[in-house]
């Protein structure tokens, strides 16, 4: 089946672990049978993702990094959900769309991307909304170039340049070597951000999110440095996050165990404005609240 042999010796994150996941799990906790934990209408992303009637969120359950704040770590870290034919993804995707979701959002999806090209591919014929790929940025290039052709919308993150922040809170110390490399990947094959009619709704493009954590605005600032010098103009849409509350492991950390201030976030915004930075999004201080991580009950997965 295609793309199958990425699970043989797994390489579909940068990891490059190289289990057999027919057989067992690889770093991410996952074998080759697609997990998820809700697949609903999501109004928390974006403006021009979530619109007016909501994005069609799937959370996907494992994960390929260890971030010690996860909002998510019930699925990411502890493997919650229900396990899923690409048969039954697919019909979730076209239900999603019948409860008028302006696009299929995917996140965390890389460990089972050979099956989730299945499920496309089956959804395909009656599918006539985008596609998006929500991800930590934590990508091989060899995964982001499969899915060309199945992905609208790329929205991942770009969580540090340091590698010292990357390895302490994410156990990953080349994650920005690969996630920025990923990422003009992702620009070079969607092209320049584009909308519906309205004016409103994004149908390609790239959204590079950014949340911004204690301590570590300089960081933040840099990527920033590095979004102006390296990416193309125009060809990106920025989304910078005040959202950071501590979660799962932040209080072994005591300088990630608070929220961030209004003076690290405004530092950051100011910087984006310095550079020009100004095709996006910026949340409000109050967004740093707990309500905004839905609950993983396994809503939308009866088949």
């Amino acid at each position: 089946m295609k793309y199958d042999y990425l699970y043989d010796q797994c390489s579909l994150c940068p990891r490059n672990c190289k289990v057999d996941r027919h057989k067992t799990v690889g770093y991410c906790g996952c074998t080759d049978s697609v997990k998820a934990a809700r697949a609903a209408l999501h109004h928390w992303e974006e403006p021009c993702i979530s619109g007016s009637r909501g994005s069609g969120t799937v959370f996907f359950s494992g994960c390929t990094l260890r971030c010690c704040f996860c909002q998510n770590h019930s699925i990411s870290q502890e493997n919650t959900g229900r396990e899923l034919s690409p048969s039954q993804l697919s019909r979730i995707f076209l239900r999603l769309q019948d409860e008028g979701a302006h696009n299929i959002n995917l996140v965390t999806a890389t460990q089972y991307v050979p099956s989730v090209i299945k499920a496309l591919d089956m959804a395909k014929p009656k599918l006539d909304i985008p596609v998006v790929y929500n991800c930590g940025g934590y990508e091989s290039l060899e995964t982001i170039k499969a899915l060309y052709g199945y992905v609208d919308i790329w929205l991942p993150d770009l969580k540090y340049k340091s590698s010292a922040l990357s390895a302490r809170y994410s156990s990953a110390p080349d994650y920005f070597e690969h996630a920025s490399e990923a990422i003009k990947q992702m620009i070079s094959q969607t092209g320049a951000p584009s909308f519906d009619s309205d004016g409103k709704l994004m149908i390609k493009g790239v959204i590079i999110r950014h949340m911004v954590l204690p301590g570590a605005k300089e960081d933040s600032m840099a990527l920033l440095d590095w979004m102006k010098k390296e990416l193309p103009e125009g060809m990106f849409y920025i989304s910078l996050l005040s959202q950071y509350t501590p979660f799962y492991k932040s209080s072994l950390y005591p300088e990630i165990n608070r929220r961030i201030t209004t003076y690290e976030y405004n530092k950051v915004l100011d910087k984006a404005i310095e550079l020009d930075l100004l095709q996006g999004f910026m949340q409000e201080k109050s967004s740093a609240r707990e309500e905004y991580t839905p609950p993983f009950d396994l809503e939308g997965l009866d088949d």
